[in-house]
């Protein structure tokens, strides 16, 4: 990956809507080197994909909470990943090293619907208790850098 590969990455970040003519105008390329480019960013998993920024408010899911989950067993197989994908209001689940065994990011309507989220989280085998975080306002959620930073 080089530096235009990476400008790429920083445009369609900020837009991913814009034409390969546009990108093109950004790195000095032609539009059809800039779409074989992103293309291979494609094909190589750099870019997973593409899509747009929904103000979670405007949708009926303004209550975001981080939970950390614990466990009475590893969880971090596949039996864990599908029933916690099963669960729409879970957008995130990472497999932590730490005080718990997950952490979960869940986006709902109401502290009620957080209740219940929290309920079908602890039928999750292996899940023995959660400690929330609720979140009361988000000063900034930052794309991914494609630059890589010097200590």
């Amino acid at each position: 990956m080089d530096d235009v590969d990476r400008t790429l990455l920083a445009a369609l970040q900020h837009d991913a809507t814009q034409s390969y003519a546009a990108l093109a105008g950004q790195v000095g390329l032609s539009t059809g080197a800039v779409h074989e480019r992103v293309r291979k960013l494609r094909e190589q998993g750099v870019v997973r994909r593409t899509t747009v920024d929904v103000e979670p408010a405007a949708v009926g899911r303004g209550v975001l909470a981080f939970v950390l989950v614990e466990a009475n067993a590893w969880m971090g197989d596949h039996p864990t990943r599908d029933a916690l994908a099963a669960l729409p209001e879970v957008m995130e689940a990472h497999v932590i090293a730490g005080p718990a065994s997950l952490l979960v990011k869940i986006r709902v309507g109401t502290p009620e619907q957080l209740q219940a989220s929290l309920r079908r989280l602890f039928q999750v085998e292996g899940v023995t208790g959660t400690q929330t975080v609720v979140v009361l306002e988000s000063f900034f959620e930052r794309p991914l850098d494609p630059y890589p930073q010097t200590p």
